[in-house]
């Protein structure tokens, strides 16, 4: 046996060097990959081995680029375009191997740059490439892992990627128009607090200096004087007000992250006014379209399931579909969990029922996806018309009262220099 110097990646992705004894080259691969290790580089120790520049960025940690491909998370936008790259190059024939060295080189962002390169060593080193995405959770979910590892052990990688591409193009899709959705009132909202400190805290006073020296003693109206005393408060109370927020968030966070919080707060949000129905839609939309993918793809339905339960994004949406696990596996239908969690309407339970009938349900679940795509763009469509009007008319009101509060007395001083004149 001989000595061979290696570079291998471990189980968190970050690199690490040694040596072993092996029979060859291809047998220290074979120890490598049994001790959980990803090999990148091996070598004959003494016979042009591994480079004491390659052990040192090693022993680093990965401070470099190796650190970049294994800690860093990429946005969801890139992943997906790297995504479609890699199933257009291989449906065009092109090996994986190639595909990953092509897009290695000409991906601009960092961290996306590092782990692809990563991946092509890992797959290089004879690590398969569902092995490989294993290998940095924080940038490929279960999802995306376990639909290629579908695609390497049915022979249609290509098909597989080309679909997952595609539920990522939708997926991101929805969420940017939901995104868009909540961005106009939450900048509405934002940009009249600020014009109501801003008044209270600066117009508001310099008025009450004008009304003292003119009037004197005489009683202000009712709206004036209230609109005063709020700034009055506001002014005594900023930094008590500021430390409430800051408490409040915090608490929110702490109250968010537990079990029991987390579950009221996700219930709270499909039955908000407005908000919960598009919160509804695009929960069923993501489950009913990851589900169908999954399956499709060659994933056995109660991995897909899990899956899906862990890729929900709310916790009530995940409940029900661990009911919808726990059935399936003890061979009852999918139908009756769906029915029984009260969440999902009866168009989508009765098209599963229908899938499951005809032995379609994959497909019937692909479109109930693309069905409720196009109600969440309805109901965010009618959404923004409905919530427009009515932040200006909520804008208009609260900067129109202060400035009807502040002009009411100077009405009173004005008729008062005329009969003086």
């Amino acid at each position: 046996m001989a000595n061979f110097e290696y570079i291998a990646l471990d189980a968190k992705g970050e690199e690490t060097t040694g040596s072993i004894k092996a029979n060859d080259e291809a047998d220290a691969i074979s120890q490598l990959r049994k001790q959980g290790l990803y090999p990148t580089q091996v070598a004959a120790a003494g016979k042009g081995g591994v480079s004491g520049s390659a052990k040192r960025k090693a022993k680093k940690g990965g401070k470099g680029k190796g650190k970049a491909a294994a800690g860093g998370r990429v946005k969801g936008k890139i992943l997906m375009i790297f995504t479609r790259q890699l199933a257009t190059l291989v449906d065009a024939g092109l090996p994986l191997l190639r595909g990953l060295s092509v897009l290695g080189k000409q991906e601009k962002n960092r961290n996306m740059a590092g782990t692809i390169n990563h991946l092509a060593d890992s797959v290089a080193g004879g690590a398969t490439f569902s092995e490989s995405l294993g290998q940095h959770p924080r940038v490929f979910d279960k999802l995306y892992v376990n639909m290629v590892k579908a695609g390497e052990l049915g022979g249609v990688l290509e098909l597989v990627l080309l679909r997952l591409a595609e539920y990522q193009e939708k997926a991101e899709k929805l969420k940017n128009r939901i995104v868009a959705a909540m961005v106009y009132p939450v900048i509405v909202i934002v940009i009249a607090v600020g014009i109501l400190i801003f008044l209270m805290a600066v117009i508001v006073p310099r008025f009450e200096r004008i009304f003292a020296e003119m009037l004197g003693d005489k009683p202000l109206p009712g709206i004036t004087q209230f609109v005063i005393n709020m700034s009055r408060w506001i002014q005594d109370k900023f930094i008590v007000i500021l430390v409430i927020l800051g408490v409040g968030y915090a608490a929110w966070k702490v109250f968010s992250m537990t079990k029991g919080g987390r579950k009221i707060i996700d219930r709270a949000k499909l039955r908000m006014p407005l908000f919960g129905p598009i919160q509804l839609k695009s929960a069923i939309s993501r489950f009913t379209r990851t589900l169908g993918t999954l399956v499709t793809s060659g994933v056995p339905i109660l991995q897909a399931l899990n899956i899906t339960r862990d890729t929900a994004g709310n916790v009530i949406v995940s409940d029900a579909i661990e009911k919808v696990h726990e059935a399936v596996r003890e061979g009852d239908s999918v139908v009756a969990p769906l029915e029984a969690s009260r969440i999902f309407p009866p168009m989508v339970i009765s098209m599963v029922d229908v899938g499951e009938e005809t032995g379609q349900l994959p497909d019937m679940l692909l479109k109930i996806a693309d069905v409720y795509d196009d109600e969440v763009d309805n109901a965010v469509d009618a959404m923004t018309s409905l919530i427009e009007p009515i932040m200006i008319v909520l804008l208009a009101g609260i900067v129109g009262t202060i400035v009807i509060a502040l002009f009411m007395p100077m009405i009173t001083i004005i008729t008062e220099m005329n009969n003086q004149g």
